[in-house]
């Protein structure tokens, strides 16, 4: 079966693997399910998974809100949900790039501090940063906007940070010579529109429940800023991009988008 529609079906089940921990059935059309994600084809669908993926933290964000929860532990059983969704994938990537980064004096030692499992003080430190500044986000966002657009908000934000995250991955070459990041095959430009496209439709979506399309505008603006900052990065520092890379960038640009939307500027 190739018909267009099974091919995106087939895309957004393989999205949805590798970026999750969902438990995604094998349909009778996927030839090789299990086969590493392509980047060149299948991340056109991206923005779509990333939205589901976000939907299950927006899910929790509005049950915890209905039972009572103050913004503050609601928005953190939002997040623990996420977590438990993706594996702290995203997170660990960030974790190893603060350390890697921050403790490592030479490129090889640098990527060898990457590759290791364990955590240390910068990695951390990024981590506990990440989860504050998006648990505090998200509850001020409850509180000035409500539950239930904070809830269309993750949706949107986890669909455009994940192609924000693609940044490295198109403008640099791999860092190693093995690792995911040298297997996946860079993205097609065609691509990666649709995959633009998408993520921008998404974006905007909250629009339609009353959030001001100027403040979406200047947070997609913030995550994409995240994400070529984190690009520079990367190449001045390690002269490339790594799985972990992608896996900072999609944090930061997570992180000034919701900064954007939470703050008290009027727009």
């Amino acid at each position: 079966m190739n018909t267009l529609p099974a091919r995106l079906a087939a895309d957004l089940l393989a999205c949805l693997r590798f970026y999750s921990r969902l438990p995604v059935p094998v349909l009778a059309f996927e030839t090789a399910p299990y086969a590493m994600l392509d980047f060149a084809r299948a991340i056109r669908v991206l923005p779509i998974a990333g939205a589901l993926i976000g939907a299950v933290g927006g899910c929790v964000l509005m049950a915890a809100d209905a039972l009572g929860l103050p913004p503050l532990p609601a928005a953190g059983f939002a997040l623990a949900a996420l977590l438990l969704t993706t594996g702290a994938f995203h997170e660990d990537g960030l974790a190893d790039s603060a350390d890697g980064l921050g403790g490592g004096a030479t490129v090889a030692r640098k990527l060898e501090i990457m590759k290791d499992s364990r955590i240390g003080t910068f990695g951390g430190a990024a981590l506990v940063m990440s989860l504050f500044l998006r648990g505090a986000l998200l509850a001020a966002l409850i509180e000035t906007v409500g539950a239930p657009r904070t809830a269309l908000l993750m949706i949107a934000v986890n669909a455009a940070s994940r192609v924000a995250a693609l940044m490295p991955h198109y403008l640099l070459p791999p860092a190693r010579t093995e690792g995911a990041a040298w297997a996946a095959a860079r993205p097609l430009p065609s691509t990666l529109v649709i995959a633009g496209a998408l993520a921008t439709l998404i974006t905007f979506a909250p629009a339609l429940a009353g959030l001001s399309p100027v403040r979406l505008a200047l947070g997609l603006t913030a995550m994409l800023a995240g994400a070529g900052v984190m690009t520079e990065i990367a190449r001045r520092q390690i002269g490339g991009q790594t799985g972990d890379i992608a896996g900072a960038s999609q944090q930061i640009a997570e992180i000034l988008f919701l900064a954007v939307l939470a703050s008290r500027l009027g727009l």
